[in-house]
């Protein structure tokens, strides 16, 4: 039987924009859910516990954990329901998701500052006393150096020692987007879960 898999978007994105993503991987035979969640306006306090109902409803559904893909923010997203509930993840799967600092070391910085009057630094503690809780389910990260919009540094998961990172050339906005990056995922998902082959090396050559 197929696995199901959630995809989430990004800041200011909702699922139109995971529309290629969420193509492929129904092609490469996933049983792929969108998030139905709107735009994703970056409050993570009050999103997290409606993706979690999100991926709790898609667990009851198809009786069997889910695969979350994240897309930057939806990233974070998909790793606090995994934090939460590692119950009903099989892997997550995350592209250019910032796991320290928050906002702080990306390009929606002066945003969340100047408009949401967020003190970054005190939001960089919050986030690493947070990262402290384990992960209990195989992550990969995606990043690349070339990203535009995330400090790549921001995505390399030092809290669990299982991530998986994988860098790509590519940038933010072609993480989603590129063939070969979408093929990465789609492999990714089937490598975590045992049921394929090895990805072969750790850097992929993605043009964009």
């Amino acid at each position: 039987m197929a696995i199901p898999v959630a995809v989430f978007p990004g800041f200011s994105a909702g699922d139109l924009s995971t529309f290629f993503l969420r193509r492929h991987l129904q092609g490469a035979g996933y049983r792929v859910h969108r998030w139905r969640l709107g735009i994703n306006r970056g409050n993570v306090p009050a999103l997290v516990p409606k993706v979690l109902a999100r991926t709790e409803a898609l667990f009851q559904r198809h009786e069997e954990p889910v695969a979350l893909v994240g897309w930057s923010l939806g990233g974070v997203l998909a790793r606090e329901v995994a934090r939460e509930r590692p119950d009903l993840v099989k892997c997550i799967v995350t592209l250019g998701t910032p796991v320290v600092g928050g906002p702080k070391y990306t390009s929606t910085a002066p945003f969340y500052e100047k408009v949401l009057n967020v003190d970054l630094d005190a939001l960089e503690r919050t986030i690493d006393e947070r990262n402290r809780i384990p992960i209990r389910v195989p992550i990969t990260a995606i990043y690349t150096r070339n990203d535009g919009v995330v400090n790549w540094q921001a995505c390399i998961d030092h809290y669990n020692e299982h991530c998986r990172h994988i860098e790509v050339e590519a940038t933010h906005l072609s993480l989603g987007y590129d063939r070969k990056i979408l093929q990465l995922v789609s492999r990714t998902i089937a490598q975590t879960l045992g049921s394929a082959s090895a990805t072969s090396g750790h850097r992929v050559e993605v043009s964009g």
